[in-house]
């Protein structure tokens, strides 16, 4: 190979890693909060389930001896 040819080569090979690093980076990001944990958390519920919502946090923050409102 040319050194030309080695140089687009490695260049291409370097723009591989970046694109597959930032994929892993956005997988992780994506990953990390699982639909399940933010479904028990409320995240996806109705304003009407406000106030029931509201009644697991604190019963949460009782069991886990933190500070209530």
């Amino acid at each position: 190979m040319t050194e030309s040819a080695k140089r687009v080569a490695q260049q291409a090979e370097d723009r591989l890693e970046k694109v597959a690093e930032n994929a892993r980076k956005r997988f992780d990001r994506l990953a990390a909060g699982s639909l399940t944990d933010k479904i028990k958390n409320g995240r996806f519920a109705d304003q009407v389930d406000h106030g029931v919502d509201q009644a697991r946090r604190e019963a949460r923050r009782r069991e886990q001896g933190g500070s209530e409102r």
